[in-house]
């Protein structure tokens, strides 16, 4: 059964409004499958987790994702947290840091990736050159427009909005309907195979 992660009525808690519950009680009853003890925790909890990781990542949207993950290990896994070892609320701010750590490096490990591929792509041989300038410029983007017309069709709609439209990776993702690490994997592995494609053109009189 998916844990629900939405805000209880004070009603619902079981500790009462203003006080933190009692770890070893809430242990047991998330041990036993009890979603309230979830919804307890969420809301007793989940404004510190979503705290430490708005600090790390900057990012509030990143950061309700991380608390999703977060409270979301403490269902599937209560056993992972031991109450002889520290307060729930220490181990769930740990838990948030390190989740938040992994995200960062994500981030920058994917945008490094990117710009690598954007600079082989900016990098790639031009076509031979032409007399005229005007010709030279309408071979390359013929050859550009030929290159991203055999790309997998959401290859070829994230590279229009990203690149030809001028989208950010957050837009492209929301017009698409698709996550934004989606977008970003889609985008990435476009520009590779363009690279590629673009460092080796076909031949003049030759089928693209």
């Amino acid at each position: 059964m998916e844990p629900s992660f939405e805000e209880p009525s004070t009603s619902d808690l079981r500790a009462g409004p203003g006080r933190p519950p009692a770890d070893a009680g809430l242990h047991r009853r998330l041990v036993y499958g009890e979603e309230a003890a979830l919804a307890e925790a969420y809301a007793a909890y989940g404004p510190l987790v979503r705290r430490v990781a708005t600090r790390v990542t900057r990012d509030h949207t990143a950061a309700e994702d991380v608390a999703q993950e977060v409270f979301a290990h403490l269902w599937s896994r209560p056993y992972a947290f031991d109450v002889r070892r520290g307060s729930l609320r220490s181990w769930l701010s740990m838990l948030a840091h390190r989740r938040a750590v992994d995200w960062v490096r994500g981030e920058e490990r994917h945008r490094k990736a990117v710009h690598a591929d954007e600079a082989a792509l900016r990098a790639a041989p031009a076509p031979a050159p032409a007399p005229d300038e005007a010709i030279l410029e309408q071979e390359r983007s013929l050859l550009l427009h030929s290159a991203v017309a055999r790309l997998p069709l959401p290859q070829q709609q994230v590279v229009h909005l990203a690149y030809f439209a001028g989208r950010t990776y957050r837009q492209t993702a929301v017009e698409l309907g698709i996550p934004e690490g989606t977008a970003k994997t889609r985008l990435r592995t476009a520009l590779r195979t363009l690279a590629e494609t673009l460092a080796d053109p076909p031949l003049r009189g030759e089928r693209p």
